[in-house]
């Protein structure tokens, strides 16, 4: 595809990149739109199990294009939000590969994300702070819950980008790559998630995710329908005769 976004398929990821590198992969309307787009096609194909996330041009995405701000072309969708994934991010796994810098929405871009890739150096924050205006995106409840609570206070008051070493440190980062090296480390990653079994990994997303919204006496219930869903797929039957039979599954996905 040609536009804002390049979706590529690779075997069972499928790779979307940002294409607007003359405007540092910032989005506006047609970005989010495209996106939006994307993701519910991602979601629907069964044969696709893992989605990478990244920018053109040696950046990730530098958030709203402020420029379309200003003609008052916010770079959003209704029903996913912010860049097309915000609000609303896909039901399978997708990882952000981050080069350059993730800052602002772009940063926010990444916390949609369930895993993170960033290359060594890469600068990321949220810096709307000190331009006026809080972050709107989720980025101020999302990195509470994926790095320490004091550090996610201090990056949102003071506006500070930090370089993806401290954010792995942090816990945010998942794999450290060499500059110009985060899409190739997170298609591996990808490929590993991709070896699982599609109805699972759905399900364990999504018990991990909405875990912490549970109590533990409610964890035991309110994970069971998920799990439920596995127990009636045909790749619960698949895993089962594939261990039996000392041979590799073969997924499809239901």
């Amino acid at each position: 595809m040609s536009g804002p976004l390049l979706v590529e398929r690779r075997d069972a990821v499928v790779v979307l990149t940002i294409d607007r590198p003359e405007r540092r992969n910032a989005f506006d309307r047609a970005t989010a739109e495209a996106m939006e787009a994307a993701i519910d096609a991602f979601d629907a194909d069964d044969g696709l199990r893992v989605a990478v996330l990244t920018g053109a041009g040696g950046t990730f995405c530098a958030g709203q294009d402020l420029k379309a701000a200003a003609r008052g072309e916010l770079g959003r969708t209704e029903r996913r939000g912010g860049g097309g994934l915000m609000a609303r991010p896909p039901e399978k796994p997708i990882i952000a590969a981050v080069e350059g810098h993730a800052l602002g929405g772009g940063l926010e871009l990444a916390l949609a994300c369930d895993l993170v890739v960033a290359a060594r150096g890469a600068r990321i924050g949220l810096p709307e702070a000190r331009r006026g205006f809080p972050a709107m995106g989720g980025g101020l409840f999302r990195l509470p819950r994926r790095i320490p609570y004091a550090l996610a206070m201090e990056a949102a008051l003071t506006g500070a980008a930090w370089d993806a070493e401290r954010y792995h440190e942090l816990g945010l980062v998942n794999r450290l790559a060499e500059p110009g090296q985060a899409l190739e480390v997170a298609l591996r990653l990808a490929a590993e998630i991709a070896a699982g079994g599609p109805v699972a990994v759905r399900a364990s997303k999504a018990i991990v995710r909405h875990g912490p919204e549970w109590t533990d006496e409610e964890s035991w219930t309110a994970q069971q329908r998920y799990v439920d869903t596995v127990l009636a797929s045909e790749d619960y039957r698949e895993g089962l005769a594939a261990f039996a039979e000392k041979r590799e599954p073969v997924w499809k996905g239901r």
